[in-house]
């Protein structure tokens, strides 16, 4: 365990980063936020599964963007595993292990006067002339191609109108117009529930979109059911992550509430049986590009948010992500493992030793679980983990199971195992037609008729475990375990002689 970093907001964050080589990168260099700013960022750090050539890198902020004079873009501030353990306070190998901590310990956000809410330190009014969210947010496209102007980091935060419990989700917001934006909500998300409260007594739902935060209230946003059921608050995994509650702040304009911190936030309401097509805009005919890699078609009907203000810190720094880069591996997949070690754990305490939601997955569609098999026993129960697996996330597609000595995190090593220690026709297990996730373009009729409806899967298990009755035969070569290798890597003084 690394120290625990004092980080309270993006701010505090990017300072944090700014001290650690290699971390992040400011340039005043000019650059549009209509596809170039992604485009940069692609070839820099965004990793994922974005089209080759990229990789991992630095998190960056943009201080001179074309169209918004004094607006900054900060990107990929979780682009990269490495970088979300520092700012955790944590490492790499056991990011799931300590968000399932902060899950089983959570601390409760409070609410603080305005007065002391950074975030409504500026207030524009959508009533007041000249009123236009498209004017006052650089927010960026991915691709030229792009339905419109997204928001990828908003944390959207609402209400049950039968409770009063608070959730928060992200979800890809487009500009559509001056006080207009449309929302796209994945099925069983908690704020959808809430909306067809609202929607059911035709009312409007409060609704608050908050940009610019600490990494900590983004990563425990993303957790899901049944590890969050509907009535459970993912700020208070921030607050146990933090050791503090996060704050929270009356919104000015709705009876709604926001994150007190945050650079950025939209104030609205989501309305009740309104809809628009998301590319009203630009008749591209695609939404952006998302985790699965691909730049999907544009929703022909989606939940419209009329604003009613935008709050800011003076000078705020706006943040974005690429759809389908790293840094939504890391959103999605962190807790996602979290999930997995969480209720595996109850079910075979000690056999699982590790999980990663891989990259090529997107952080959801993927995991490797690697098990310790103790006994002759527990030969069969990596099925039994696997399938525990979907349970604890019911977008998961596909599992890989791996031995101890396999490195889950590394997909070489993965890939080993699958060739030297699996058979396809004797190893691999077939769950068909169960719901996983609708933006996966492969889960449609349209790809096999077989496949019921869209967002239905085979879900699969490929077990490149070793038999425990042929352990013997599967030693890998044994090394020499040499403890100061690194003092060999000192340069030579003397020249090197050809």
């Amino acid at each position: 365990m690394t120290s625990q970093p004092e980080i309270t907001d993006l701010r505090s964050a990017l300072r944090f980063l700014s001290q650690i080589p290699g971390q992040l990168v400011c340039t005043d260099e000019a650059v549009d936020p209509i596809a170039e700013l992604s485009g940069v960022y692609r070839y820099i750090g965004a990793g994922g599964t974005t089209m080759r050539p990229t990789k991992s890198g630095p998190a960056m902020v943009f201080n001179n963007i074309k169209g918004f004079p004094g607006a900054r873009v900060n990107i990929g501030m979780l682009a990269d595993r490495k970088r979300v353990a520092m700012l955790l306070g944590t490492t790499i190998d056991r990011l799931g292990f300590h968000m399932c901590d902060a899950l089983n310990h959570p601390i409760d956000p409070v609410f603080v006067p305005k007065a002391q809410a950074p975030s409504q330190e500026v207030v524009h009014l959508a009533s007041e002339p000249g009123f236009d969210i498209r004017k006052l947010i650089p927010a960026p496209t991915n691709t030229p191609v792009d339905a419109g102007p997204f928001i990828t980091m908003g944390l959207c935060c609402a209400s049950d109108p039968e409770t009063g419990e608070t959730d928060v989700t992200i979800h890809r917001l487009c500009l559509q117009g001056p006080d207009t934006l449309s929302m796209f909500i994945s099925m069983g998300r908690h704020l959808g529930t809430f909306r067809d409260k609202y929607e059911k007594e035709n009312k409007a739902m409060p609704i608050t979109i908050n940009i610019g935060l600490d990494p900590a209230v983004y990563i425990a946003a993303c957790f899901e059911a049944p590890s969050t059921p509907l009535g459970f608050n993912e700020l208070s995994i921030a607050g146990a992550l933090r050791k503090k509650a996060v704050e929270l702040v009356e919104a000015v304009s709705i009876n709604g509430k926001s994150l007190a911190k945050a650079e950025i936030v939209i104030e609205g309401e989501l309305l009740p049986h309104e809809r628009m097509v998301e590319d009203v805009n630009s008749h591209t005919g695609r939404a952006m590009p998302e985790f699965p890699g691909y730049n999907g078609p544009a929703n022909p009907s989606l939940p419209i948010v009329k604003v009613k203000a935008v709050t800011t810190r003076v000078n705020p720094i706006m943040q974005t992500c690429i759809g389908c880069s790293e840094e939504h591996v890391n959103l999605a997949g962190i807790p996602t493992e979290a999930s997995i070690i969480q209720l595996i754990g109850k079910a075979i305490p000690g056999f699982l030793k590790n999980v990663y939601a891989a990259s090529c997955g997107g952080g959801k569609l993927m995991a490797v679980l690697q098990v310790g098999k103790r006994t002759p026993a527990d030969e069969g129960r990596q099925g039994q983990a696997a399938l525990l697996a979907f349970s604890a996330f019911c977008e998961l597609k596909n599992v890989f199971l791996v031995d101890e000595d396999v490195d889950p995190f590394d997909m070489d090593d993965v890939l080993f195992a699958m060739t030297t220690r699996y058979q396809g026709n004797l190893d691999t297990t077939f769950l068909p037609n169960i719901r996983s996730h609708q933006l996966d373009p492969s889960q449609d009729p349209r790809y096999n008729n077989a496949i019921r409806a869209r967002g239905l899967a085979c879900k699969t298990i490929f077990d490149c475990t070793v038999p425990w009755s042929i352990k013997e035969e599967f030693v890998r070569a044994p090394f020499l375990e040499v403890p100061d290798y690194e003092k060999y890597l000192t340069p030579s003084a003397k020249p090197l002689e050809l």
